[in-house]
């Protein structure tokens, strides 16, 4: 049995983002960090393997050499084998290329009857909430979104989903994907002893020759040729004008109503 968790790392959107002079991000000027709801994935991972330690739990992302450092940090919190998914021939993919690449890593590893795929529900520097739905497709598996609540019975996943206006609990058989929100759990930290020996666990890398015979990887739907959709700009949005305190009394309200009745708004 395996739990495949799909991870990315992100820029840390709570500082500054820095910004080319072609409106992209300059990345490199940025802090990384793992994307929040990627944490939790993981985190429901690590939790159904305390159920069943014959399980392994294995944590596969799509980037540069640098994202390494991110693996690693997930090996240290528990992770049994690391896999980077990283080449020249991926750079400039969208949601759709994204999930075609790392949908043909996860074939590449292998899919077996009892398998699951967790992936967090969204990325922050995208907020798409795109690719693990677009992973689940591609491989023809089941999906279940937005899981606040996950119970593990065999190959049977009974899933607690949330929803605008309450909840939806199903069922489904693995294999499948399941996307996971920040209220699922709480993730761990990462162990003394597993920072010690992070580097004897199993770290692959799949580049493009890698990958390059499995059915989903095509040189014509991956990277910036099979991208239908780019960014083209990205920006800090202007900060807001300082707001202004109106006195709580009988000249305040007075003062406020000619500030609405000025607006048109009243």
């Amino acid at each position: 049995m395996k739990y495949i968790v799909c991870v990315k790392q992100v820029p840390d959107t709570q500082g500054k983002v820095a910004v080319k002079e072609d409106g992209t991000m300059d990345r490199s000027k940025m802090a990384a960090i793992i994307n929040p709801d990627d944490l939790n994935a993981v985190e429901a991972a690590l939790t159904l393997k305390d159920s069943n330690p014959d399980a392994k739990v294995v944590v596969v992302t799509m980037g540069p050499p640098p994202a390494a450092g991110m693996l690693h940090e997930l090996l240290a919190m528990g992770a049994d084998e690391a896999v980077l998914v990283s080449g020249r021939e991926f750079g400039g993919s969208d949601t759709f290329a994204t999930s075609q690449i790392l949908a043909g890593a996860i074939s590449h590893i292998g899919i077996e009857a009892d398998d699951v795929i967790f992936c967090g529900r969204q990325a922050i520097d995208g907020d798409t909430a795109q690719v693990g739905p677009q992973i689940a497709e591609k491989l023809g598996i089941p999906q279940i979104s937005y899981a606040a609540d996950i119970e593990q019975n065999g190959n049977t996943l009974k899933v607690k989903r949330v929803l605008e206006d309450g909840y939806m609990t199903i069922e489904a058989d693995t294999p499948c994907l399941i996307t996971c929100i920040k209220e699922l759990n709480k993730p761990r930290y990462m162990t003394v002893s597993g920072i010690l020996e992070f580097d004897k666990k199993p770290y692959s890398v799949f580049d493009y020759e890698t990958l390059k015979d499995e059915p989903l990887i095509e040189a014509d739907t991956i990277g910036l040729k099979g991208s239908p959709t780019n960014v083209y700009k990205s920006f800090s949005p202007p900060q807001k004008a300082p707001g202004r305190m109106i006195a709580a009394n009988e000249s305040g309200v007075k003062e406020l109503a000619q500030e609405l009745a000025a607006k048109h708004i009243i």
